[in-house]
């Protein structure tokens, strides 16, 4: 029913290719059938050779992420801001292209951790400009046979677009075949009211789905109702990919970026593994 994959974020960040080369057979190794690769600065990896390493291993590249620190930002900032962040998103969707995953996904709206207090008149002059500064990119992407999945973050990461709801209407004058939503299993389960909800909210415009534990460990380490996720994905028509996404306390910058204060699982091998094989005893369930 899903392809189902991992992000690197779980063992590293940045990214490089020597590391994606130690990382693929431990992808391989735990059940991994695909793989997110985030893109944190323009040329950190070099997607041809990063594509031969997937094929080397039978690895699908699932999407690459993009990654909106601080002066990445597309509402409320400069032209040259805008001109920035727009000219990186386009580079994410040349690597896509170039690497052969279908979708670039990430909050390409404003940086995370980015929060202010606006009116309902503010909001809607800060949707336009989101529409208008993601405009140009979008037909970048739609030249290249890439779709832009553009994802909710809950309330202490963004006060932009926290739910579903507010992407899907954002985005809905944007092409569909080129803008789409990223559903993220962590940030529905601040947000929404059901994580099914969430996936009916979206029908229709699902481009990709990050999944992992409310606390971003291994799914199935958790109170998640992982069952009625999965089945409304399905009576939504997704059958893309479904990729695990938690992070590595061992580099300082993405640890406090994503509050890692703790092990969230035996090992970092351990929430690949482990989510991977409850997602497939899940899915097995469903469709018997």
């Amino acid at each position: 029913m899903f392809v189902l994959g991992v992000n690197t974020w779980i063992w590293t960040s940045p990214l490089d290719l020597p590391r994606l080369r130690q990382l693929a057979p431990q992808l391989v190794k735990s059940g991994a059938q695909a793989v997110e690769l985030p893109l944190e600065e323009p040329d950190d990896w070099d997607p041809a050779q990063a594509r031969g390493i997937l094929a080397d291993h039978g690895l699908v590249p699932a999407a690459v992420c993009a990654v909106m620190p601080p002066g990445r930002d597309l509402v409320s900032t400069s032209a040259e801001a805008v001109t920035r962040t727009r000219d990186y998103l386009r580079r994410c969707v040349d690597a896509a292209a170039e690497v052969g995953a279908p979708t670039v996904i990430g909050p390409m709206y404003a940086a995370v951790g980015r929060t202010w207090r606006s009116t309902d008149d503010e909001r809607a002059r800060l949707v336009e400009e989101f529409r208008a500064g993601l405009a140009p990119v979008a037909e970048h992407a739609y030249d290249n046979d890439v779709r832009l999945a553009v994802e909710p973050l809950n309330r202490y990461e963004t006060s932009l677009f926290n739910t579903v709801a507010q992407v899907s209407e954002a985005i809905g004058p944007l092409p569909e075949q080129a803008v789409g939503i990223a559903l993220d299993t962590y940030h529905q389960n601040i947000e929404e009211r059901s994580l099914p909800a969430g996936v009916h909210a979206a029908a229709g415009r699902i481009a990709h789905v990050q999944v992992c534990a409310n606390d971003r460990g291994a799914p199935g380490a958790d109170h998640l109702d992982w069952a009625g996720f999965l089945n409304a994905l399905r009576q939504a028509g997704y059958r893309g990919p479904l990729c695990i996404e938690s992070f590595t306390a061992h580099n300082a910058s993405i640890a406090v970026a994503a509050s890692i204060w703790r092990p969230l699982a035996e090992s970092q091998d351990a929430i690949a593994r482990d989510g991977i094989a409850f997602l497939r005893r899940t899915i097995a369930a469903l469709e018997h």
